[in-house]
């Protein structure tokens, strides 16, 4: 890990007196209960501060590089959620697909960039949960909600990892190992658990630059295998007959352009919600950004990260239903592979982010923990026995709590869909039109709205429904998975809660 000498520090410290006049105005005070060991002035926690403050610890935190901040960014974006795009193309129509995808994504790009504006102005935040409270007047109670929704988004996404780890070892021992999913959901409990220990992000981009390439030639390798075999699964080319894998008319794969007649509101909301969910990840940006030495650089890993992301979920998600159709589509889009072989190279590939995404979003929140038991003593930056016991003690809870999650709730596409309208209608939405707000209002006061003309009322009417929709999200979208839930165990499309039977594609 690498050390700063003090003419980094220094360095640094004229570049935040530089950019004081870019970053605008704080919204209010310093943070009210905080447990940072500086209290009083804001100004006190500012970067430099910050890395005084852990010179001379065994373990820095202030460490991450913009560069190895994108390697966490793609890490937590190019995952396995990128092969439900091609459900959702199937249910949206592929045009409206593709035009929802490159919104969410535009969207997405421009609150991160209100998040990272907000953390440069308040350097002293830690995670979302510190920027909620600053966020609504700094309101206890609001940190407090904004903690419990945050713990259970990041818990939800590791019981995601833990369902699916379960698939994967179903799907690669052809559903007939004769032992139980919930066995192998917890062999990937345990093993998440191993890979979460290291204590720093500096130290998880290495393990995430590995996740996003690998999770990178698995989709290829999908879109490609789909593209050379025969026929999807459970082909058949009686267009009278239905597909056991999706209930549909058989024939030849069908690729609408637009929504099929009849399509209804739970199922395209649904399909937008599996598209939301993989763009919205602001909830971790701010802890990301709490470990860069230069925070200022965020946006040049936000950037390449957006381009990114657009291109390949556009090209495999389109690749893919392009040659497997409505009639033959199924989420995690593996499943619709008619050669087993294929099916179980291009998923192969896929067994790092199956463990490092979970593995981040449970860093995430034991970090959360962890630096309020013990901010401000040494067992926080230094390698100590109750630093590593509490930190590994954390881990565990956290990953139980998401096992016990994964398999009251075993499935997949609606699990994404459930978890985009609860939590990502606030952090993904909700959040950033506020901070949008409190930053102008600080800036222009009370009369913001109006004081840079057009652009001012035209800030105010954009983030007013960026707010507006989180609230649709919220309602609609929760609405929309309950129904989708309610309906699959109706017909039996789910296994019972702590089911033995096998999960595989």
């Amino acid at each position: 890990m690498g050390t700063f000498t003090e003419d980094d520090i220094e360095d640094i410290k004229d570049i935040e007196m530089q950019d004081e006049a870019r970053r605008g105005s704080r919204v209010g005070g310093p943070l009210q209960g905080s447990t940072l060991p500086t209290g009083g002035s804001a100004s006190m926690m500012s970067v430099g501060k910050q890395m005084e403050l852990e010179a001379s610890n065994s373990i820095k935190y202030r460490s991450c590089s913009w560069q190895k901040t994108a390697a966490l960014l793609f890490s937590e974006y190019i995952c396995l959620a990128i092969m439900s795009f091609p459900y959702s193309y199937s249910v949206l129509g592929l045009v409206p697909g593709l035009i929802c995808t490159v919104a969410v994504a535009g969207v997405v790009l421009y609150t991160s960039l209100i998040t990272w504006q907000f953390c440069l102005r308040h350097p002293e935040v830690r995670d979302v949960c510190d920027l909620g409270q600053m966020l609504f007047w700094n309101s206890k109670w609001v940190w407090w909600a904004t903690a419990v929704m945050f713990i259970l988004n990041n818990t939800f996404i590791q019981a995601l990892h833990v369902l699916t780890g379960a698939k994967y070892i179903n799907t690669m021992s052809d559903n007939t190992s004769g032992i139980c999913t919930v066995g192998f959901s917890a062999v990937m409990m345990i093993v998440s658990w191993l890979a979460s220990l290291p204590r720093t992000f500096e130290t998880l981009s290495k393990l995430g630059t590995i996740s996003a390439f690998a999770t990178f030639i698995s989709v290829i390798l999908a879109a490609i295998f789909a593209g050379i075999e025969a026929h999807p699964l459970d082909y058949t080319p009686d267009s009278t007959a239905t597909v056991p894998l999706t209930g549909l008319p058989g024939g030849p794969p069908l690729v609408l352009v637009l929504p099929a007649a009849g399509t209804g509101f739970v199922a395209g909301l649904n399909a937008f919600l599996n598209i939301s969910y993989t763009f919205i990840g602001q909830i971790t940006l701010p802890s990301f950004i709490a470990e860069m030495r230069e925070p200022k650089d965020f946006p040049k890993a936000l950037w390449a990260v957006t381009i990114a992301e657009v291109i390949l979920f556009s090209l495999v998600g389109g690749a893919v239903y392009a040659y497997t159709g409505t009639n033959y589509n199924t989420a995690p889009a593996f499943g619709s592979l008619g050669n087993p072989v294929f099916k179980k190279v291009a998923f192969s590939f896929m067994i790092p982010t199956l463990i490092f995404l979970g593995v981040l979003y449970a860093s995430v929140s034991a970090r959360f923990v962890f630096f309020r038991l013990f901010e401000g003593t040494r067992h926080k930056g230094n390698h100590t026995v109750v630093g590593w016991a509490s930190w590994a003690g954390i881990l565990l809870v956290l990953w139980i709590l998401a096992f016990i999650i994964a398999e009251i709730i075993p499935f997949f596409s609606d699990l994404l869909s459930l978890m985009s309208s609860l939590f990502d209608s606030f952090f993904g939405f909700i959040f950033w039109g506020v901070a949008y707000m409190r930053m102008r209002h600080a800036d222009y006061g009370p009369g913001w709205i109006t004081a840079r003309g057009l652009r001012s009322m035209t800030g105010f009417v954009v983030n007013l429904l960026l707010i507006l929709f989180g609230l649709f999200f919220l309602t609609g979208g929760t609405y929309a998975s309950v129904e989708s839930i309610v309906m699959g165990y109706s017909t039996t499309g789910f296994g019972g809660p702590f089911s033995c039977a096998s999960n595989g594609l």
